[in-house]
């Protein structure tokens, strides 16, 4: 299980292990991430589960489609460069060790 790095918006850390193939989306929720809202449970269509990845993971993520990018202009906090949705990315062996930022809100 890729185990990911989960920090508050105050510095917190919080490393969680997370089944190979769920979204971080769903691991956060699993887990209780109360940062994480995820409103419409994962299907790209709210924002609510807005994060920013450690700018070091970027390049091992895949590239954001359309429709991911619709949405990050509609987050509560203002999108950045490596701002994305947890519910589109799934976890594997090689993002063990993922570093993810949390924003202030969701909505």
């Amino acid at each position: 299980m890729p185990k990911v790095v989960f920090v508050s918006p105050g510095g917190a850390r919080r490393e969680l292990a997370i089944a190979d193939g769920w979204t971080l989306m769903e691991g956060a929720v699993q887990h209780n991430v109360q940062e994480i809202a995820a409103e419409c449970g994962g299907g790209c269509a709210c924002a609510t589960c807005h994060v920013f990845i450690d700018p070091a993971w970027l390049s091992k993520l895949p590239a954001p489609a359309a429709a991911e990018q619709d949405l990050l202009d509609c987050t509560a906090v203002p999108r950045q460069e490596n701002s994305r949705l947890s519910c589109q990315l799934k976890l594997t062996p090689e993002l063990d060790g993922l570093v993810v930022m949390l924003p202030e809100r969701q909505t």
